[in-house]
């Protein structure tokens, strides 16, 4: 008497189609997850020295190129800065969407990096020119179609008209008016505000410069670029190199 061995079971053609969808499926959502813890560990890591150099706190956006593959070769293949209410120099109120491209960081962005190549466009509005001038000026209105902002000065008594401009890469700023009753105002008062207004339209961070700046209805708006230029990394209130775990 023989004993027949029972079949071995057959993994049909469908099962072994779900097996393999289900094992893709884990595999995908296991990498996305890893995608986006390094997307946040990363971002902490770059947030904190941009912040630095920005002076506010700023949103910040990848670019299509996987983060993981910073943790390998230490590149950032783009990088999307927004920020509001931005202090550079004496300016306060500025409103930045800035594109930094090609960066290499050091230690994962805790180091800092190298930055390539940069675009950024800033807008000022009146009330943050307002306010940047202070007790020298109680008000501000701008207009495109002649490109000059008037500025309340002496109480609203009189009116000082200024014009900014690109000379020689730097942002001037013209006197174009500036009377009352008829009547030139007090020259040290014209050129402190006209001073402040300059410095405030000069001091960018990270390398960038003026390439084009135009008055609005609303303010200034300035778009600036840049080449290579360093990122120093994240520093803590006593200047030591803020401690994150990228």
């Amino acid at each position: 008497m023989t004993t027949q061995k029972p079949p071995r079971p057959r993994i049909g053609r469908r099962s072994l189609v779900i097996a393999l969808t289900v094992v893709a499926l884990l595999l995908i959502a296991a990498i996305g997850a890893t995608e986006a813890y390094a997307r946040h560990k990363v971002s902490q890591c770059i947030s904190g020295a941009f912040e630095q150099q920005m002076g506010s706190s700023i949103d910040v956006d990848f670019g299509v190129r996987p983060v993981l593959l910073s943790y390998v070769d230490g590149k950032v293949g783009s990088l999307t800065v927004d920020s509001e209410d931005n202090k550079f120099g004496p300016a306060v109120g500025m409103v930045v969407h800035a594109t930094f491209d090609d960066i290499e960081l050091v230690d994962r962005g805790r180091g800092g990096g190298t930055i390539n190549s940069s675009t950024a466009d800033v807008t000022w509005n009146n009330d943050g020119i307002r306010q940047t001038l202070g007790t020298m000026v109680s008000g501000v209105s701008s207009s495109a179609s002649t490109g000059v902002l008037t500025l309340d000065v002496l109480g609203g008594l009189a009116q000082l008209e200024v014009q900014p401009l690109i000379r020689d890469g730097n942002i001037s700023v013209e006197t174009k008016s500036a009377q009352l009753l008829g009547f030139g105002l007090p020259t040290d008062l014209v050129q402190g505000i006209v001073e402040t207004f300059t410095q405030s339209l000069q001091s960018y961070p990270l390398g960038l410069r003026a390439q084009e700046v135009r008055v609005t209805d609303d303010g200034v708006a300035v778009h600036l670029s840049g080449g290579r230029t360093s990122l120093e990394g994240a520093r803590d209130a006593t200047g030591r190199q803020a401690e994150f775990t990228c």
